[in-house]
């Protein structure tokens, strides 16, 4: 297709144009030289500020309207839906090797995902396909499997850890509600693949431990645009997967970004991803932050129902993953410490643990399980409980440390 231009003055810019060249060199502004698609007022205040006119790409503009067109009307995916109720056809004994192949899998194509993007080479969309496909496995072989593999597991990256993390939570979110395979693996692959254009920031915007000024916070907010732009051109058409990545940071109050959709104009793997991200975010060390306990991530997305986020998904989360999600540090009436291993379907407050301190908070040599369903009282005769969820790192406590798996 013919590049088909025209010179526009930025104050007759609109919603969803194409800038592709400006009045001056791209040199000394924020806008990435590739161009760019206008979607908020915040983008024309921005270009006010460094020129008068811009030159607009007529087709992409026409594609990127229909695209938008599309991405709002009611998807079919919402009619399957509960179409498939999944059961575990594993043991977590059984699934536990095949989960942790499946996460080192995912974790060295995430590298390799992040690497080629900085280097400007195109992404393989094969090895995409063979990363997601045996996280998608695992979680519908086993519910708790991978994640309490991965939460034993040191990561070195954020951006990495969070493509593995956000995949296999939009699997296993998508299986709780009822979603059939083929399904499930556009929405691992979406989950992947969210944050993919952050890959083209520069390190020190990513770990900035302070508040972003609004030049810094437009580039930023424009990974969502580059993410699209990078599954394009690896041939990623999925349009599920399109509008997972397009609208995982808009909000349910009309408060997000880029379109300020609101309530059930997001799409609804939109208002999934949503959820899942920020989930996996708020549970995650960065430069300017601590991570919560996953429990308290779940209590905080609550808070947020209806408002940044639709009540329903938040409380279909909380069921896939449990009160105390795997993976949990978890404090017993006892005074003994342990992590989560898997959940009891039927009693939600009584998991599976695996105790790591004892109730003198001292390190056991061997770490022992306890069922809490079977499990009812200790040996003097008192209930056993659980009283509270440590902050990662409570008592130096680092699961990654102790070699579990």
């Amino acid at each position: 297709m013919d590049l088909v231009e025209k010179q526009v003055a930025v104050s007759q810019l609109q919603l969803g144009m194409y800038v592709n060249r400006l009045d001056r060199d791209w040199l000394g502004t924020p806008f990435p030289l590739q161009g760019f698609y206008v979607t908020s007022p915040e983008d024309i205040e921005l270009l006010h500020e460094y020129c008068n006119d811009v030159f607009i790409d007529v087709e992409r503009q026409a594609l990127h309207v229909v695209d938008r067109l599309k991405m709002l009307n009611p998807s079919r995916i919402d009619a399957l839906r509960n179409s498939v109720k999944h059961v575990d056809t594993a043991t977590l004994l059984e699934e536990a090797p095949r989960a942790r192949q499946a996460s080192d899998i995912a974790c060295n194509v995430a590298a390799q995902m992040l690497e080629d993007v900085r280097a400007g080479r195109k992404l393989s969309a094969e090895n995409i396909d063979n990363a997601v496909k045996p996280v998608v496995a695992s979680v519908l072989r086993n519910a708790d499997a991978f994640f309490w593999i991965n939460s034993l597991l040191r990561r070195d990256s954020y951006i990495y850890s969070h493509a593995v993390n956000c995949s296999a939570l939009a699997a296993a979110l998508g299986r709780h509600m009822g979603f059939p395979e083929p399904v499930l693996v556009s929405l691992a692959t979406g989950g992947f693949l969210l944050d993919v254009g952050k890959a083209e920031l520069p390190e020190d915007v990513l770990n900035a431990p302070d508040q972003l000024d609004k030049e810094v916070m437009w580039s930023v907010k424009k990974h969502v645009e580059g993410s699209l732009r990078i599954c394009e051109e690896a041939g990623i058409h999925d349009a599920d997967v399109r509008e997972m990545i397009a609208t995982h940071h808009e909000r349910f109050d009309g408060s997000g970004y880029p379109s300020g959709l609101l309530r059930t104009k997001i799409p609804l793997f939109g208002r999934m991803a949503a959820v899942i991200d920020s989930f996996d975010a708020m549970t995650s060390h960065r430069a300017y932050q601590k991570a919560m306990s996953r429990h308290e991530a779940l209590q905080h997305l609550y808070r947020g129902h209806d408002q940044l986020y639709q009540r329903d998904i938040v409380e279909q989360l909380l069921q896939c993953l449990g009160i105390y999600p795997t993976g949990t540090l978890v404090e017993l009436s006892t005074g003994e410490v342990g992590i989560v291993m898997a959940q009891n379907q039927s009693r939600r407050l009584r998991p599976r643990l695996m105790l790591l301190l004892t109730r003198l908070k001292e390190r056991f040599e061997r770490f022992p399980e306890l069922d809490l369903m079977t499990a009812e009282v200790d040996g003097s005769g008192n209930k056993i409980d659980i009283i509270g969820t440590p902050e990662p790192g409570t008592w130096g406590l680092d699961p990654a440390e102790l070699y579990l798996v």
